[in-house]
């Protein structure tokens, strides 16, 4: 797979490591962003997210709502306003299960199945506020080329989507990678590519990556993840600290003479896992 052109766009959700592309039945009509076809038609998705209605009548659709989960993390210490802008556009509620959509605003965690979570918003804004303060994102005023390891319901997709040239974000449960799928279905807020596969190996077809965010954590990073960042890109990532008796925050920043390393903080975040489920 050769790398494309710098300025190409990512089609939204439309990647599959091993998979090919099916033929198209003569009825339907081709439309400019279903160039690739996944595991199933588009159609199908677009009929099961609209199976998954959104909770309704509850106020979560109000932007009164997430202005205030803006406020708190503002107030917990983030003061990266292209992050807080982001957090203020994306519906969270969307993005979990309906039974837990009148939690969605709070900073808590969410079970989103198969021994997953979605982060707390204070830790994803931690996250990605840490990315924006590396030299290329302060010269550019955006995150550029960007490698998600986790996808998970594709929540950080979205919100990396608004601050990010392009986004590429693979999971390597196939379950979760459909449903980011159905979530992130018509999201036309920037450039999305998901992808299922192992994460541990990156994407090499796609790097080099300006900026690397993992939303699982090991004992060491896998080579990689170091191999397909840019020279002057940072790697958030959480890393296993037998000097903090459990996970912190990893920041690494490539320059053309090496890596610069600083720990930030502690964390918990789910083991980070070869293969595909």
């Amino acid at each position: 797979m050769s790398r494309p052109p710098r300025g190409a766009r990512f089609p939204l959700g439309l990647d599959h490591v091993h998979g090919t592309a099916a033929p198209r039945r003569p009825a339907e009509r081709a439309e400019p962003r279903d160039l690739l076809r996944p595991q199933r038609p588009l159609a199908h998705a677009a009929r099961d997210a609209a199976r998954q209605a959104p909770p309704a009548g509850l106020g979560l659709d109000s932007a009164a709502v997430r202005a205030r989960m803006v406020e708190r993390l503002r107030a917990e210490g983030i003061g990266c306003e292209p992050v807080l802008q982001a957090f203020g556009r994306v519906e969270r509620h969307r993005f979990v299960d309906s039974a837990l959509a009148t939690q969605a605003y709070e900073d808590t965690s969410l079970p989103i199945g198969h021994g997953q979570t979605i982060s707390k918003p204070s830790v994803v804004a931690r996250m990605l506020a840490l990315l924006f303060e590396s030299e290329r994102a302060r010269a550019a005023g955006a995150l550029g080329r960007v490698l998600e390891i986790g996808t998970g319901c594709g929540y950080q997709a979205a919100l990396l989507s608004l601050l990010a040239r392009g986004v590429l974000s693979i999971e390597r449960v196939q379950p979760l990678h459909d449903k980011a799928r159905l979530h992130l279905h018509g999201w036309r807020q920037g450039d999305v590519r998901l992808v299922y596969g192992d994460g541990r190996l990156g994407h090499a077809p796609w790097a080099p990556y300006d900026h690397i965010v993992a939303a699982a954590g090991g004992d060491a990073l896998p080579p990689a993840w170091l191999e397909q960042l840019a020279i002057g890109g940072r790697l958030v990532a959480p890393m296993q600290d037998a000097r903090a008796g459990g996970q912190v925050l990893l920041v690494i920043d490539r320059t053309a003479d090496g890596w610069r390393e600083q720990r930030v903080g502690a964390v918990h975040f789910v083991p980070l896992k070869s293969g595909r489920e």
